[in-house]
């Protein structure tokens, strides 16, 4: 079975039962294992790697190509990260597929998806405490810390979790458009969160690693057979 179609290899519907034991085991176990790495990662950093904090030079050459145009546009682009944001869209994404489909096993999981990756950085941000870059800052700071960025980790799970369903569309050059899109869009809110100061380079490397891998964790959270049969 492929990791793409495992959804169309095995359409069968599962009780709510079988699927709530497969989202601990197959998801949740595994993100507490992500979570270990995220925190040790950033442990390391503020420890031992303590050198890394010369990241601080990258937000300053960064800071340099600031121009109002920019700043403008940056803005927008980080908003696509907010937290209201994140969640409004995921709500009518889950909500469309849903209705489109009839299968609520997968229209959820982009639900699942930022719901881990929020569960990872919030405990994982207040265990760290790393402070945010000593740069001016464009965007009012949220009262969690700088490591891992949060709005790459959540517009990262979000749209990649998009990507994965978009691969049930049967036109080519729209599953292709809406792919491209999908991964376009947490470059973008990564590029917005370094310009405009409130990350380091690894807070957003380590958020695009956890979005990435919340993303993979919903998207297999359900176990599926070939031969379309619990």
């Amino acid at each position: 079975m492929a990791f793409l179609t495992r959804y169309d290899d095995d359409t069968s519907s599962p009780g709510i039962g079988s699927a709530v034991r497969d989202l601990v085991v197959r998801a949740v176990a595994p993100a507490v294992v992500l979570w270990l790495a995220i925190v040790g990662v950033g442990l390391l950093i503020r420890g031992p790697l303590g050198g890394l904090d010369s990241e601080d030079s990258i937000s300053k050459d960064v800071q340099e190509l600031r121009t109002p145009t920019w700043d403008t546009v940056t803005k927008v682009w980080s908003h696509i990260g907010n937290t209201e944001i994140v969640i409004g869209i995921c709500v009518v994404a889950v909500l469309l597929v849903w209705w489109r489909t009839r299968q609520w096993w997968v229209a959820v999981v982009p639900a699942i998806a930022i719901s881990l990756q929020a569960t990872v950085f919030v405990i994982a941000t207040a265990v760290v405490g790393r402070q945010r870059p000593h740069v001016p800052h464009l965007d009012p700071a949220p009262p969690t810390s700088s490591y891992p960025s949060g709005h790459v980790g959540a517009s990262t799970a979000l749209w990649l979790s998009f990507a994965f369903l978009a691969q049930r569309i049967q036109q080519p050059w729209l599953r292709r458009l809406v792919t491209v899109v999908c991964i376009v869009v947490p470059l973008l809110v990564a590029w917005a969160r370094l310009y405009r100061g409130m990350h380091h380079l690894t807070d957003i490397l380590v958020g695009f690693a956890n979005g990435i891998a919340c993303a993979l964790l919903a998207w297999a959270y359900l176990r599926r057979k070939a031969t379309g049969h619990r």
